[in-house]
């Protein structure tokens, strides 16, 4: 016994000795890991909340470029990780993450954001799916904003048209410009943005799944036959915007889902649609969900797209319970 008692207290000097090896760098790039993981996809890859989530969200996202140091302090950043932000798409990390997980993302969001406004670059990365990220190369100048999607298909070189393709099939997510008001333009942008693994120039260029990642198949709506009026316009306004999260197979194991936590409900999944009923389903939709990253959308649909979006649910995924 005092044997294990030693060998646990040498343990536990190990790894506060560990914890107070942690260079200011390595603690930097640590919160930038967290941030890249857990906040990109509201939030943007470089703290502007310039991403189609932020388009979707009523009130968005916080763009942190824009806050003021002298407020938005590590501090006030680690309160609304840990009570969340009522009224919001922010929901408290308590239990995701740990205290000094908390403080380093805080303190990396303040610096690197809040203060430095620096363009975080380093997300496309293997550990994070994105082997070689430089094949994707032709789709940068769209990510970046180099070239406006405005730009006439006519007006564009092969490649360009090529990156083009390959931007609105798999960076749009992400990368999605907020529909600036200079671009003036109008598209419908499908809820993508996961790695192409084996992704060439020759690959074809919007329905490619054998090219992409396993996250691509969950975003290839469901063909059904037979739909009536409403559940035609249900289906529009779930892939439109419930397919963000939940994917266009309603698993919500895309490329989105898989990072939020909890994971988006598996519209499929008998046991957790189980008591699912339309009544409660129609709640949910207007109301949010405390606790989860599903938001109220009674400021986005009105009562007759909640309903259309429920009839499209019973109908794609699975059947609803009776009251």
């Amino acid at each position: 016994m005092r044997g294990a008692c030693l060998r646990l207290f040498l343990g536990l000097v190990l790894l506060a000795g560990a914890a107070a090896a942690e260079t200011p760098a390595q603690r930097h790039e640590a919160g930038r890991s967290l941030y890249n993981y857990r906040c990109y996809f509201c939030h943007g890859y470089s703290g502007d909340a310039r991403t189609l989530a932020a388009t979707y969200l009523a009130p968005p996202p916080t763009d942190f470029t824009r806050a003021d140091p002298a407020r938005l302090t590590p501090p006030a950043i680690v309160a609304v990780l840990e009570g969340g932000r009522p009224g919001t798409a922010m929901q408290s990390f308590r239990g995701i993450l740990g205290a000094e997980d908390m403080a380093r993302l805080a303190e990396f969001v303040a610096a690197e954001f809040v203060e430095r406004k620096a363009v975080n670059t380093r997300y496309h990365i293997p550990e994070n799916g994105w082997t070689d990220h430089a094949r994707y190369e032709i789709a940068f100048p769209f990510a970046k904003g180099e070239i406006p999607l405005s730009r006439s298909w006519e007006s564009l070189t092969p490649e360009q048209a090529a990156g083009k393709r390959l931007y609105l099939s798999a960076c749009v997510s992400c990368h999605d410009r907020g529909a600036r008001a200079e671009d003036a333009v109008d598209w419908e942008g499908r809820p993508l943005s996961y790695p192409r693994n084996h992704y060439s120039p020759a690959d074809p260029p919007l329905d490619a799944v054998t090219s992409a990642s396993p996250y691509a198949k969950h975003d290839v709506p469901k063909k059904i036959r037979g739909l009536s009026r409403e559940e035609k316009r249900g289906e529009r306004l779930f892939l439109g915007n419930c397919a963000f999260c939940h994917g266009a197979d309603g698993t919500g194991r895309n490329w989105i889902g898989a990072f939020l936590e909890p994971h988006p409900r598996n519209l499929t999944d008998p046991a957790v649609m189980a008591g699912m009923s339309r009544q409660r389903l129609i709640a949910a939709i207007r109301d949010g969900i405390p606790g989860t990253s599903m938001p109220a959308w009674k400021s986005v649909f009105d009562d007759a797209q909640i309903r259309a979006v429920a009839a499209y649910v019973n109908r794609a995924f699975h059947p609803l319970a009776k009251e």
